[in-house]
């Protein structure tokens, strides 16, 4: 069932892959989700801390 899923998605998205416009769509949304799940995730938000505190300190 999770296959059947997974197959119909991959096929409206090829269809919708023929659009220039809902690809950069696709992509800006792909973006900012990424941009929010790197803010959630613990591990990259110490990376992140760690690298405005070097900032800090070099200024």
């Amino acid at each position: 069932m999770a296959l059947d899923a997974f197959l119909q998605a991959f096929v409206a998205l090829n269809g919708f892959s023929s659009s220039p416009i809902v690809l950069v769509v696709l992509a800006l949304i792909g973006a900012y989700l990424g941009g929010r799940i790197v803010e959630v995730i613990p591990f990259t938000r110490r990376i992140i801390e760690r690298r405005e505190a070097q900032l800090a300190e070099r200024e």
